[in-house]
Protein backbone atom coordinates (compact mmCIF):
# COMPACT_ATOMS: atom_id res chain seq x y z
CA UNK A 1 0.00 0.00 0.00
CA UNK A 2 1.55 3.34 -1.02
CA UNK A 3 1.94 6.23 1.40
CA UNK A 4 0.60 8.56 -1.29
CA UNK A 5 -0.18 8.68 -5.01
CA UNK A 6 1.31 11.34 -7.27
CA UNK A 7 -1.44 11.82 -9.83
CA UNK A 8 0.25 12.60 -13.15
CA UNK A 9 -2.74 11.60 -15.30
CA UNK A 10 -4.52 13.94 -17.70
CA UNK A 11 -7.98 14.07 -19.23
CA UNK A 12 -10.83 11.61 -18.77
CA UNK A 13 -10.60 9.26 -15.78
CA UNK A 14 -7.39 10.78 -14.42
CA UNK A 15 -8.42 14.41 -14.16
CA UNK A 16 -12.20 14.33 -13.87
CA UNK A 17 -12.64 12.98 -10.34
CA UNK A 18 -12.78 9.25 -11.18
CA UNK A 19 -9.29 8.25 -10.02
CA UNK A 20 -9.66 10.68 -7.15
CA UNK A 21 -12.87 8.96 -6.07
CA UNK A 22 -11.23 5.54 -6.23
CA UNK A 23 -8.35 6.73 -4.06
CA UNK A 24 -10.81 8.26 -1.60
CA UNK A 25 -12.59 4.90 -1.26
CA UNK A 26 -9.23 3.19 -0.73
CA UNK A 27 -8.20 5.81 1.81
CA UNK A 28 -4.94 6.61 0.01
CA UNK A 29 -3.72 10.24 0.06
CA UNK A 30 -3.22 11.69 -3.42
CA UNK A 31 -1.88 14.87 -4.96
CA UNK A 32 -3.72 17.73 -6.66
CA UNK A 33 -7.43 18.49 -6.39
CA UNK A 34 -10.12 16.31 -4.84
CA UNK A 35 -13.18 14.66 -6.37
CA UNK A 36 -15.54 17.63 -6.51
CA UNK A 37 -13.02 20.23 -7.69
CA UNK A 38 -11.62 17.85 -10.32
CA UNK A 39 -15.04 16.97 -11.75
CA UNK A 40 -16.16 20.61 -11.70
CA UNK A 41 -13.03 21.90 -13.41
CA UNK A 42 -13.27 19.25 -16.13
CA UNK A 43 -16.80 20.47 -16.98
CA UNK A 44 -16.12 23.78 -18.71
CA UNK A 45 -19.69 25.09 -18.59
CA UNK A 46 -20.17 24.34 -14.88
CA UNK A 47 -16.80 25.92 -14.19
CA UNK A 48 -17.98 29.08 -15.95
CA UNK A 49 -21.20 29.13 -13.90
CA UNK A 50 -19.39 28.73 -10.58
CA UNK A 51 -16.81 31.37 -11.42
CA UNK A 52 -19.42 33.78 -12.75
CA UNK A 53 -20.84 33.83 -9.23
CA UNK A 54 -17.35 34.58 -7.92
CA UNK A 55 -16.93 37.53 -10.28
CA UNK A 56 -14.51 35.85 -12.71
CA UNK A 57 -15.34 36.97 -16.28
CA UNK A 58 -15.33 34.47 -19.15
CA UNK A 59 -16.41 34.63 -22.82
CA UNK A 60 -20.08 34.32 -23.71
CA UNK A 61 -20.92 30.68 -24.44
CA UNK A 62 -23.31 27.77 -24.13
CA UNK A 63 -23.28 23.98 -24.32
CA UNK A 64 -24.98 22.23 -27.24
CA UNK A 65 -24.69 18.81 -28.87
CA UNK A 66 -21.89 18.25 -31.35
CA UNK A 67 -24.48 17.47 -34.02
CA UNK A 68 -26.19 20.82 -33.50
CA UNK A 69 -22.81 22.54 -33.60
CA UNK A 70 -22.00 20.83 -36.91
CA UNK A 71 -25.35 21.74 -38.47
CA UNK A 72 -24.63 25.44 -38.83
CA UNK A 73 -23.29 28.46 -37.04
CA UNK A 74 -24.28 28.34 -33.37
CA UNK A 75 -23.37 32.01 -32.96
CA UNK A 76 -21.94 34.82 -35.03
CA UNK A 77 -18.33 34.01 -36.06
CA UNK A 78 -15.67 34.13 -34.90
CA UNK A 79 -16.29 31.59 -32.16
CA UNK A 80 -14.68 28.52 -30.64
CA UNK A 81 -16.02 24.96 -30.45
CA UNK A 82 -14.45 22.78 -27.78
CA UNK A 83 -15.44 19.50 -26.08
CA UNK A 84 -17.12 20.40 -22.80
CA UNK A 85 -15.15 17.85 -20.79
CA UNK A 86 -11.65 17.50 -22.24
CA UNK A 87 -8.27 19.06 -21.65
CA UNK A 88 -5.03 19.85 -23.50
CA UNK A 89 -6.98 21.69 -26.26
CA UNK A 90 -7.98 18.33 -27.78
CA UNK A 91 -10.81 18.70 -30.30
CA UNK A 92 -10.81 22.51 -30.26
CA UNK A 93 -11.82 24.37 -33.44
CA UNK A 94 -11.88 28.09 -34.18
CA UNK A 95 -14.67 29.10 -36.57
CA UNK A 96 -13.69 32.34 -38.28
CA UNK A 97 -15.65 34.84 -40.32
CA UNK A 98 -16.07 33.49 -43.83
CA UNK A 99 -16.05 29.83 -42.79
CA UNK A 100 -19.07 28.17 -44.39
CA UNK A 101 -19.78 25.76 -41.57
CA UNK A 102 -18.15 23.98 -38.61
CA UNK A 103 -15.86 20.98 -39.30
CA UNK A 104 -17.42 17.65 -40.28
CA UNK A 105 -15.22 15.95 -37.67
CA UNK A 106 -17.95 16.79 -35.14
CA UNK A 107 -20.30 14.19 -36.64
CA UNK A 108 -17.69 11.56 -37.40
CA UNK A 109 -18.07 8.06 -35.93
CA UNK A 110 -14.45 8.41 -34.85
CA UNK A 111 -15.28 11.34 -32.55
CA UNK A 112 -14.65 10.14 -28.98
CA UNK A 113 -14.70 13.41 -27.04
CA UNK A 114 -18.28 13.38 -25.79
CA UNK A 115 -21.54 14.58 -27.33
CA UNK A 116 -21.59 17.95 -25.55
CA UNK A 117 -19.50 20.82 -26.89
CA UNK A 118 -19.04 24.33 -25.56
CA UNK A 119 -19.59 27.02 -28.16
CA UNK A 120 -17.86 30.17 -26.98
CA UNK A 121 -17.23 33.64 -28.38
CA UNK A 122 -13.69 33.95 -29.72
CA UNK A 123 -11.69 36.55 -27.83
CA UNK A 124 -8.89 38.18 -29.82
CA UNK A 125 -5.70 39.02 -28.03
CA UNK A 126 -2.89 37.44 -26.07
CA UNK A 127 -2.74 34.09 -24.28
CA UNK A 128 -1.78 34.41 -20.61
CA UNK A 129 -1.50 31.77 -17.91
CA UNK A 130 -0.98 31.71 -14.14
CA UNK A 131 0.02 28.78 -11.94
CA UNK A 132 -1.27 28.62 -8.38
CA UNK A 133 0.58 26.74 -5.67
CA UNK A 134 -1.56 26.39 -2.57
CA UNK A 135 -2.65 29.91 -1.67
CA UNK A 136 -0.05 31.61 -3.87
CA UNK A 137 -0.36 32.72 -7.49
CA UNK A 138 3.15 32.40 -8.93
CA UNK A 139 3.37 34.78 -11.90
CA UNK A 140 1.99 35.52 -15.36
CA UNK A 141 3.38 33.91 -18.51
CA UNK A 142 2.48 34.94 -22.05
CA UNK A 143 2.29 32.10 -24.57
CA UNK A 144 3.04 32.70 -28.23
CA UNK A 145 2.94 30.15 -31.04
CA UNK A 146 3.30 30.13 -34.81
CA UNK A 147 0.38 27.69 -35.01
CA UNK A 148 -3.26 28.74 -35.41
CA UNK A 149 -3.70 28.67 -31.64
CA UNK A 150 -2.21 27.10 -28.51
CA UNK A 151 -3.29 23.53 -29.34
CA UNK A 152 -2.10 20.09 -28.21
CA UNK A 153 0.99 20.18 -30.44
CA UNK A 154 1.94 23.66 -29.26
CA UNK A 155 1.54 22.59 -25.64
CA UNK A 156 3.57 19.39 -25.68
CA UNK A 157 5.97 19.44 -28.65
CA UNK A 158 9.40 21.00 -28.08
CA UNK A 159 9.48 24.35 -29.87
CA UNK A 160 5.71 24.37 -30.32
CA UNK A 161 5.36 27.56 -28.33
CA UNK A 162 7.37 30.32 -26.73
CA UNK A 163 6.87 31.30 -23.10
CA UNK A 164 7.49 34.92 -22.14
CA UNK A 165 8.11 35.05 -18.40
CA UNK A 166 7.10 37.36 -16.89
CA UNK A 167 4.51 38.45 -19.43
CA UNK A 168 5.07 41.89 -20.93
CA UNK A 169 1.71 43.31 -19.91
CA UNK A 170 0.72 46.34 -17.83
CA UNK A 171 1.15 45.87 -14.09
CA UNK A 172 -2.59 46.22 -13.52
CA UNK A 173 -3.31 43.40 -15.99
CA UNK A 174 -0.72 41.12 -14.39
CA UNK A 175 -2.21 41.80 -10.96
CA UNK A 176 -5.70 41.10 -12.29
CA UNK A 177 -4.61 37.74 -13.73
CA UNK A 178 -2.96 36.73 -10.45
CA UNK A 179 -6.11 37.64 -8.52
CA UNK A 180 -8.43 35.80 -10.91
CA UNK A 181 -6.27 32.65 -10.97
CA UNK A 182 -6.27 32.48 -7.18
CA UNK A 183 -10.00 33.17 -7.06
CA UNK A 184 -10.68 30.38 -9.59
CA UNK A 185 -8.51 27.96 -7.59
CA UNK A 186 -10.30 28.78 -4.35
CA UNK A 187 -13.86 29.07 -5.69
CA UNK A 188 -13.71 25.60 -7.26
CA UNK A 189 -12.20 24.14 -4.08
CA UNK A 190 -8.93 23.13 -5.73
CA UNK A 191 -5.83 22.12 -3.82
CA UNK A 192 -2.16 21.61 -4.61
CA UNK A 193 -1.19 23.18 -7.92
CA UNK A 194 -3.47 24.42 -10.69
CA UNK A 195 -2.97 26.59 -13.76
CA UNK A 196 -5.54 29.02 -15.11
CA UNK A 197 -5.54 30.25 -18.71
CA UNK A 198 -6.69 33.70 -19.77
CA UNK A 199 -7.21 35.79 -22.87
CA UNK A 200 -6.09 39.41 -22.71
CA UNK A 201 -8.02 41.61 -25.14
CA UNK A 202 -6.15 44.88 -25.56
CA UNK A 203 -8.77 46.19 -27.98
CA UNK A 204 -11.60 45.97 -25.46
CA UNK A 205 -12.66 48.97 -23.45
CA UNK A 206 -10.66 48.82 -20.25
CA UNK A 207 -8.34 46.11 -21.65
CA UNK A 208 -10.42 43.13 -20.53
CA UNK A 209 -9.04 39.83 -19.20
CA UNK A 210 -11.19 36.73 -19.77
CA UNK A 211 -10.86 33.42 -17.94
CA UNK A 212 -10.74 30.40 -20.27
CA UNK A 213 -10.19 27.34 -18.08
CA UNK A 214 -8.44 25.95 -15.04
CA UNK A 215 -6.15 22.93 -15.23
CA UNK A 216 -6.21 20.86 -12.05
CA UNK A 217 -3.44 18.61 -13.39
CA UNK A 218 -1.06 21.10 -15.03
CA UNK A 219 1.73 19.64 -17.14
CA UNK A 220 5.03 18.73 -15.51
CA UNK A 221 7.15 18.09 -18.62
CA UNK A 222 10.33 19.82 -19.74
CA UNK A 223 8.22 22.26 -21.79
CA UNK A 224 5.52 22.82 -19.17
CA UNK A 225 4.51 26.17 -17.76
CA UNK A 226 4.05 25.38 -14.06
CA UNK A 227 7.65 24.20 -13.44
CA UNK A 228 8.85 27.29 -15.33
CA UNK A 229 6.85 29.59 -13.11
CA UNK A 230 8.03 27.75 -10.01
CA UNK A 231 11.65 28.15 -11.14
CA UNK A 232 11.03 31.86 -11.70
CA UNK A 233 10.08 31.97 -8.01
CA UNK A 234 13.28 30.10 -7.05
CA UNK A 235 11.45 26.81 -6.54
CA UNK A 236 13.39 23.96 -8.15
CA UNK A 237 11.65 21.08 -9.90
CA UNK A 238 12.53 18.60 -7.10
CA UNK A 239 11.27 21.09 -4.50
CA UNK A 240 8.06 21.59 -6.47
CA UNK A 241 7.47 17.83 -6.64
CA UNK A 242 8.23 17.47 -2.94
CA UNK A 243 5.78 20.23 -2.07
CA UNK A 244 3.07 18.59 -4.19
CA UNK A 245 3.64 15.23 -2.50
CA UNK A 246 3.65 16.74 0.99
CA UNK A 247 0.34 18.42 0.15
CA UNK A 248 -1.23 15.06 -0.77
CA UNK A 249 -4.26 14.15 1.29
CA UNK A 250 -7.55 12.31 1.37
CA UNK A 251 -11.05 13.65 2.15
CA UNK A 252 -10.02 17.27 1.56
Amino acid sequence: RPDAVFNALHGQWGEDGCVQGLLEVMGIPYTHSGVLASSLAMDKQRTKLVLKGAGVPSPEGRVISRFEAAGGHAMEPPYVIKPNAQGSSVGVHIIRKGDNRPPSELTSDKWSLGDDVLVEKFIPGRELTVAVMGDRALCVTEITTSLAFYDYEAKYAPGGSEHVLPARVPEAIAKRCLELALKAHQSLGCRGVTRSDFRYDETAKGEQVYFLEVNTQPGMTATSLTPEQAAYNNISFPDLCQWIIEDASCAR
